[in-house]
């Protein structure tokens, strides 16, 4: 590929071949209709583009013809050889959205799936997502934003391409239908392939009518099918950010910080300079960059370098100082996020009442791949590779800092290995950073984070302090409910803060609380968001994350002081809500709810609502004499609407389920004097293979549309373990990670 950019050719965007919420901003929506529109193909190929009107005229002026006879300017095309090339406009970081969004359009064209390529978009309000107004990929929200849109691409391809084969036959375009990539005249048996119809189709005018298939005909959405992209992770040809290489290319690391908010005093570079192959070392806003012709010898001439700290405010910072702090402002009442009833009288009328606080902490994303950046500036332009979930943010900040109008900053969007949200920055942190190096190396140049910068680079999932108060009545049953939420905003000093903070209440610091799901008549949830100067950032479902932990685990609280089952009280409590209620059901239906267990082991349960999805899960574990933790068994059931890929669904619970137990049981960032305590996977451990559990997975029909499932088993899992946790050994867990010494025989669970 070549590292040089010429604003006039078509951009090159990843390739991948077959081989056999957490955004709040919401601008305005744009009718579903108004999303479609077509061109005809320059060059020989039929391309067809679905894009926001105002930005068709310019999206089709810069895509010219080249030689493969087809200009890759909107979301799908198609070629003389019958390939199809399907241009995604979300990031794949191992969510599947390569073969999800493939199957929405593919079902309507009807294409051969073995001919189906899959290629990155480019950076163009042309792919801007659905509902949030930006090309992004969070929230879960990829096939639910895409559900309609990349179906009636789909169709309105079909439909040009019969019109097209109906007009050559002199037949009526009803008496044709299309089969694995080709046009057939059901009376004659005549029969054209896509490829030989894409010069005609082009010079057809568009329908104004694109009716989509009822979903009784579906014959790919709800089949599970094969990845497109694992043949090329499989055999290496598959390109991450890491695996970015452009002639000249020289390679950077930065030494910034060891203080959030410090800056460099004064530095020298003598040692590091001479260190072979370093090129240079200078000062830029994130600290102090050197540039080698390898990483390894950027890596030896950061180690060499003096620098002296100037560590600003917040050089005393201290996590266990935090927790005392949060703790005692969940004492008093915050913002109020949720009110019902009149939770305070309640409680005071309350035959018995139960109080808890919970504690989970900063939490790093811990990608497989650390942050990555490849830049190449010149004077006129800017090119940058990279595995980002935010390309119109990171577009429009590197723009600013390269000094040139977006549109001449061009953004490849490679695979991503993970994300988790840390690559949808609002900053663009580490984009922004790449370009300042680039202004310095004057060259093209990778920017690397090592592990241990990735894990003390900042941007973590928040802190959160929670203290509950339920009311019960002489039955036993929960009538008042009170949740004070103490934790820093993710939104507030961003540019999403006006679309998602509304009268001081962060909706991300509440979401999982404020729209509890169960019919508690007395409720009020309330928050608390202190200033702190460590950077934070949504985390794999966000608020959810911890809202889940606590809510779950407390109500489990309540059912036992009640002297309730905790499935049958959920039941109860649920009764107004069909769709949970049918999950809950099925997953203590699949778990064995209520039968007997090996000595030692228990069983918890919890469930939780989030990204529009239903989930359950019921956890078995048990606790060894030394306090370790073994989780033997999760069985979940999920209703996400309708299913595209049920692999995919499965894969993304198993995922999720993984990810929530690690932190459950592993993980935690702490800072002490400032300076954040855990360096790289030694003490910031991820679950084992050998300490996973069996994971089942049951999905619930539904004909709704789709919901997210990226993020919604992780919530529910870790509250499903500490219930579990207290049926075997009648121990609470209160805070996460979970800690053997509060586990041990003769030691009690934090209350």
């Amino acid at each position: 590929m070549s590292h040089r950019y010429d604003p006039s050719e078509t951009p090159r965007p990843l390739l991948i071949q077959d081989s056999s919420r957490a955004l709040p901003a919401k601008p305005s929506r744009v009718p579903r209709r108004d999303f479609l529109k077509t061109s005809a193909a320059i060059g020989g190929g039929l391309c067809f583009a679905a894009y926001v009107p105002e930005l068709a005229a310019r999206t089709l002026e810069n895509s010219p013809a080249n030689e493969a006879s087809f200009a890759p300017n909107a979301f799908v095309r198609i070629a003389p050889d019958d390939s199809v090339t399907i241009i995604v406009n979300h990031s794949e970081m191992g969510q599947g959205v390569y073969t999800s969004l493939p199957m929405l359009l593919n079902e309507e064209l009807e294409a051969d799936w073995s001919k189906i390529k899959v290629e990155a978009a480019p950076v163009d309000p042309a792919y801007n997502h659905t509902v949030f107004g930006l090309q992004m990929t969070g929230g879960s929200t990829t096939t639910p934003s895409e559900w309609e849109r990349f179906r009636k691409m789909g169709a309105m391809a079909r439909l040009m391409l019969v019109g097209a084969a109906a007009q050559k036959w002199g037949v009526p375009s009803s008496q044709c239908r299309v089969e694995k990539g080709a046009v057939i005249h059901s009376a004659s048996g005549r029969k054209a392939g896509y490829g030989s119809l894409v010069a005609a189709a082009s010079q057809l005018k568009p329908p104004a009518d694109i009716p989509l298939k009822d979903p009784k005909q579906f014959t790919l959405i709800g089949k599970p099918t094969r990845r497109l992209d694992t043949p090329s992770k499989v055999n290496g040809t598959a390109q991450f950010g890491l695996d970015v290489q452009v002639p000249g290319m020289l390679f950077a690391l930065v030494a910034r910080p060891p203080v959030f908010g410090g800056k460099v005093a004064n530095f020298d570079a003598s040692e590091a300079l001479k260190i072979k192959g370093v090129r240079t070392v200078e000062q830029v806003p994130s600290g102090v960059a050197v540039v080698a012709d390898r990483f390894w010898s950027a890596k030896l001439g950061r180690d060499k370098l003096k620098i002296s700290w100037d560590e600003g405010p917040n050089a005393k910072l201290s996590t266990s100082q935090m927790l005392a702090d949060f703790s005692k402002q969940s004492a008093s009442p915050g913002t109020i996020a949720k009110k019902s009833g009149d939770a305070a009288a309640a409680l005071a009328g309350a035959a018995k009442t139960i109080t808890a606080e919970y504690d989970v902490p900063y939490l790093a994303h811990a990608m497989m791949e650390p942050l990555n950046c490849v830049v190449d500036l010149r004077p006129d332009s800017c090119e940058i590779w990279t595995g980002t979930q935010f390309e119109t943010v990171d577009r429009a900040n590197a723009a600013q800092v390269a000094g040139l109008p977006p549109e001449r900053v061009q953004i490849h969007t490679t695979l991503l290995g993970g994300g988790f949200g840390r690559r949808a920055n609002p900053t663009s942190d580490f984009v922004v950073e790449a370009v300042h190096v680039a202004k310095i190396a004057k060259a093209p140049v990778k920017v690397v984070w090592t592990r241990e910068d990735d894990l003390a680079g900042g941007w973590y999932r928040p802190m959160w302090h929670d203290r509950f108060v339920a009311g019960l009545d002489a039955s036993g049953n929960p009538v008042a409910w009170t949740h004070t939420i103490v934790g820093q905003s993710i939104l507030t000093g961003t540019a999403f803060e006006p679309y998602g903070v509304k009268d001081g209440i962060d909706s991300a610091s509440v979401e999982g609380a404020a729209d509890l799901l169960y019919g508690i008549p007395n409720l009020q949830v309330d928050l608390h968001s202190p200033k702190i100067g460590v950077p934070v950032l949504w985390w794999r479902s966000v608020g959810h994350s911890h809202t889940g932990f606590s809510v779950e685990s407390f109500f489990d609280e309540v059912a036992h002081a009640g002297g309730k089952d905790p499935y049958q009280l959920r039941r109860q409590l649920l009764a107004n809500q069909p769709r949970m209620s049918a999950v809950l059901n099925l997953v203590a239906e699949k778990a064995g709810w209520g039968k007997p267990l090996p000595p030692g082991r228990g069983r918890g349960i919890a469930t939780h609502f989030s990204f529009d999805s239903y989930v359950a899960q019921v956890a078995e574990a048990s606790v060894e004499k030394d306090g370790t933790v073994r989780v033997h068994r999760v069985v979940c059931a999920v209703d996400c609407g309708r299913v595209v890929n049920p692999d995919i669904v499965k894969a993304q619970m198993e995922g999720g389920i993984v990810f929530g137990l690690t932190a459950a049981l592993k993980t935690e960032i702490t800072l002490e004097n400032g300076r954040v305590q855990q360096k790289n996977f030694h003490d910031y451990q991820m679950l084992r293979m050998f300490e996973s559990p069996e994971i089942e997975v049951h999905i619930v029909p539904s004909e709704v549309s789709p919901t997210g499932v990226g993020e919604p088993s992780v919530p529910p899992v870790a509250p499903a373990l500490a219930n579990a946790i207290f049926v075997a050994t009648g121990k609470r867990v209160r805070r996460l990670p979970i800690r053997a010494a509060d586990l041990v025989a003769g030691s009690g669970a934090r209350s």
